[in-house]
């Protein structure tokens, strides 16, 4: 599998026109790291006092990670959780409360616990380094923290980590729905990609073909790796981890989320808020992004059957909207649609695109292959998997698109002119 610096190096001379830079994150991903953690980040030149943020699960699976460090002569204040699930901005603002004068901050773990240090450490501009314990999303190279406020879940700016550490070892023992989670993320994927070129025809926005076949290629090769997710084989524990870390390092060198995040993600946050909003912690973010992913994808191949289109200009139903949302989450939702990103795009244009619309669409993997890696990952695949009814299903699939200021071809539904039944893409041709 293609390194994160290998990654790097291809896209130096790119032609798309975009400087491909901004990705400096020392990556060390392999057998016998945990050791060797102390001495990693002495050479990477980390101060000696650390502010070391974990929660019991993540410091157990890090067993004696402290003792490790202050053999090289580490002084750790730990933060550690009962078990931290929600990213929550204001708890992001108490690491960066956290920071003394000469500290680096070292998150222990993955998920939450990477997203409000990594605000935290780069609001106090401190050195920020993550030990990862399970391979399980793509958030770990990534210059933004998804964080809540008051439910309602966005990207805030903050910067790569100047170190990734993960032990093979360490990532194979961690929960298999973890590492499902990670290959889910992955599989997501190629979603993301889909969107980003038909935003591209539609808007003109960047696209760099070089990014997306190498993001494509990383999660090919995962994917033929589903059969050893569940067990713990670190060959398969350290692919997904590799590939996790590539492709949230695509979104800092393409200086956009395009490539990892599409529809699929924009539906899992709308089930991540509307079930924080219900006074429920929600799943696993790679685990709800694997059944989005599943079906929008089946959404993705219906919508590409039609031939043909009969483009109307979109006219959104404000009170539908408003209802659907609600008065935590409209506020938000009228800041990300005035004016609606649709407006620019004629149904003339899309008309004309459409022939090329459905062939990036017949380039997305079937609905077969699809499920049949993620169960053979171990993965969700279905609503049921992750406590959805059916109602709550479909009611993301038609509104989700409205809590980003972004084309997908999700966001387009009301414009294309074609009826499609949802309810008729909750079941997959595998089932």
């Amino acid at each position: 599998m293609i390194s994160v610096e290998q990654f790097a190096r291809q896209l130096q001379h790119c032609s798309c026109g975009h400087r491909h830079v901004g990705f400096s994150s020392a990556v060390i991903i392999g057998s016998g790291v945990l050791q060797n953690a102390g001495r990693i980040l002495k050479q990477q030149g980390f101060p000696s006092a650390l502010l070391l943020v974990c929660d019991k699960n993540t410091l157990a699976a890090a067993a004696d990670l402290p003792q490790i460090l202050a053999a090289e002569g580490f002084s750790c204040t730990i933060r550690c959780y009962d078990d931290l699930r929600v990213a929550d901005l204001a708890e992001a603002e108490r690491i960066a409360a956290l920071c003394g004068d000469s500290c680096g901050v070292l998150s222990v773990g993955t998920g939450s616990l990477n997203d409000i240090c990594r605000y935290g450490a780069a609001k106090r501009n401190k050195p920020f380094a993550i030990f990862a314990t399970a391979p399980s999303m793509d958030g770990f190279a990534s210059a933004h923290s998804p964080l809540t406020d008051r439910n309602f879940k966005q990207n805030y700016a903050a910067a790569p980590p100047d170190a990734i550490l993960a032990d093979t070892a360490v990532l194979a023992a961690a929960p298999a729905e973890l590492k499902a989670a990670g290959f889910g993320d992955i599989m997501a994927k190629f979603i993301a990609l889909a969107d980003w070129q038909i935003s591209s025809l539609l808007t003109g926005e960047a696209y760099c073909p070089s990014v997306a076949a190498l993001t494509r290629s990383v999660a090919e090769e995962v994917a033929a790796c589903a059969a050893g997710v569940p067990g713990r084989d670190e060959a398969s524990a350290g692919a997904i981890m590799n590939a996790l870390v590539l492709t949230g390092a695509a979104m800092t060198l393409a200086g956009t989320p395009r490539p990892a995040s599409g529809a699929e993600h924009d539906l899992s946050h709308f089930w991540e808020i509307k079930a924080l909003e219900s006074g429920q912690i929600p799943e696993f973010h790679g685990k709800t992004v694997a059944v989005a992913t599943a079906l929008v994808n089946r959404v993705y191949h219906r919508l590409a059957e039609a031939e043909q289109i009969f483009p109307q200009r979109e006219t959104l139903d404000w009170n539908r909207l408003d209802a659907v949302y609600g008065p935590a989450f409209s506020p938000q939702v009228h800041k990300f649609q005035h004016p609606p990103v649709t407006d620019p795009i004629s149904p003339a244009l899309l008309s004309e695109r459409w022939p090329q619309i459905r062939e990036i669409i017949r380039a997305l993997p079937s609905d077969a292959d699809l499920t049949r890696w993620l169960m053979q990952a171990g993965a969700a695949v279905s609503p049921e998997d992750i406590s959805l009814s059916p109602e709550e299903c479909l009611t993301g699939l038609r509104w989700h698109p409205y809590m980003r200021s972004r084309i997908t071809l999700m966001r387009l539904f009301p414009m294309l002119g074609i009826p499609v039944d949802f309810r008729l893409c909750l079941t997959s041709a595998c089932s």
